[in-house]
């Protein structure tokens, strides 16, 4: 755990009792505070007050009167759509609203740090896609390196509840829009953009707004370098934003598909091979292409992005080239869950907007595509320009009739259930086919959430290979 500093003997409120806000409570405790903490779920409140946490409804404004901060759960919405009752609340009463992301950033270190040999540092990564595996392969690399590492944030473990810095630890987070959106302190010593597109766009007010909320990593955090995809133009964007000159070495600059030019650091994936230049001159090179663990070019971006960061911190590109192929992916991104007779079946569940799933579909030539779910703002947008590879598409969801309506061109299946879809797309695919769960759409309207829907995609695979 790590205990938050600045706020010993002081009242603190906590909103949401979830894993986030749990972890906060603790923190704070341990740091010295006097916590009182709301959730608007009973059995949640009941859970926490039986834990020893004092309940105060945080909704009314006479409830902040002696606290100095309200910290907020990331699920909790702070602005859009509406603010919730109670981040209101402390607004009324002038109270300052957190999240565990500026804790930790203003605890995490300590005057234990005074007799380390090399200084702690964190890497933080967010992004629309990859960031997750980005996270975890950064993470990896660095383990398989021998370097004492953590991985927390958005995957894993609360920012709060990691254990406190060893000597020369690197601390890997990975941060959603939600959390860099709110953090009031954001420092770390990397940060990594891995790239953009449409999501999540009610609680932001639109693109710009979600955009807007990645972009404080860099603009408040100021990291000691950054890793920035280049391949959208808001990429482009932060990084000119950050560079001194064309020589600047703080910004490594990442693609997938292109070659990067320039005196700069560039890191790029071109035909499966991943390249690192820097001041015009190649100095190293890997072979993606027969590395399982990061199939398709979404995942090369990935591994430029990772690549790029463990390179920041000091490691070497044979240190880093024999870590990924040891990689073995996360599951619901990418995963290869089964094969048989020449067909692969593979759980891309996380891929739940529509730039997500479409970078799933180019990474295989011939796939039968188990889709659909709860859509998000603007339906399919141009997804259905970017079916070449589909042999046949297998809808699933509450919405699947509209859905299926969007893919007129492709040969569609309105299957409903994730049982129907796996049992047809599995009697009828070819060797040499993939089955591919990427739903391009949110999982609320059938599961509690994308790891559920992938879970039951593989228990159907499995019965259906039976």
């Amino acid at each position: 755990m790590i205990p938050v500093q600045g706020f010993a003997g002081q009242v603190v409120a906590v909103l949401g009792l979830g894993r986030t806000g749990r972890a906060a409570a603790a923190a704070l405790e341990a740091g010295g505070a006097e916590v009182i903490v709301w959730d608007d779920s009973t059995p949640a409140r009941e859970d926490a007050e039986a834990d020893g946490f004092v309940l105060r409804d945080l909704t009314k404004p006479q409830s902040f009167e002696g606290a100095s901060a309200l910290i907020t759960s990331p699920g909790i919405p702070h602005l859009y759509p509406a603010p919730h009752a109670a981040i209101a609340a402390a607004w009324e009463a002038g109270v300052p609203v957190d999240n565990d992301i500026g804790l930790f950033f203003r605890s995490f270190a300590t005057s234990d740090w005074d007799d380390f040999d090399t200084t702690p540092r964190v890497i933080a990564v967010t992004g629309s896609n990859g960031k997750s595996t980005t996270a975890a392969l950064i993470h990896h690399i660095l383990v398989e390196n021998g370097g004492p590492a953590q991985l927390a944030g958005n995957i894993g473990r609360g920012v709060l509840d990691i254990e406190p810095a060893h000597d020369g630890e690197v601390v890997v987070l990975e941060l959603s829009s939600y959390q860099t959106d709110l953090a009031r302190s954001l420092t770390p010593d990397v940060a990594v953009f891995t790239n953009l597109s449409a999501d999540h766009l009610d609680r932001h007010a639109g693109l710009g707004g979600y955009f807007a909320a990645k972009r404080r990593l860099f603009a408040e955090g100021g990291p000691d370098r950054a890793v920035i995809g280049v391949d959208e133009a808001e990429g482009r964007y932060i990084a000119n934003q950050l560079i001194a000159g064309p020589r600047d070495d703080r910004v490594i600059r990442v693609s997938s598909g292109q070659k990067l030019g320039g005196l700069g650091w560039n890191v790029f994936a071109r035909k499966g091979f991943l390249s690192e230049y820097r001041k015009g001159r190649q100095i190293g090179s890997i072979d993606l292409r027969d590395i399982k663990g990061l199939p398709g070019a979404h995942n090369h971006q990935n591994a430029c992005a990772a690549y790029a960061a463990c390179r920041s911190v000091g490691l070497g590109p044979k240190g880093i080239e024999a870590a990924m192929r040891s990689y073995p992916g996360l599951p619901h991104r990418s995963q290869v869950v089964a094969e048989r007779d020449g067909v692969i079946f593979i759980n891309d569940s996380k891929a739940t907007n529509i730039d997500s799933a479409i970078k799933a579909l180019s990474a295989f030539p011939k796939v039968r595509w188990i889709c659909g779910g709860l859509q998000k703002e603007g339906g399919l947008g141009d997804l259905p320009h970017h079916l070449d590879g589909v042999v046949k598409a297998y809808v699933i969801g509450r919405e699947a009739t509209d859905f299926a309506r969007q893919l007129a061109d492709a040969d569609v299946a309105i299957c409903g259930t994730m049982a129907a879809a796996v049992a047809q797309a599995a009697a009828e695919a070819q060797p040499g086919e993939v089955v591919l769960l990427a739903p391009a759409a949110a999982s609320f309207d059938q599961y509690d959430n994308f790891e559920k829907r992938g879970a039951d995609f593989i228990q159907h695979v499995k019965d259906a290979l039976s």
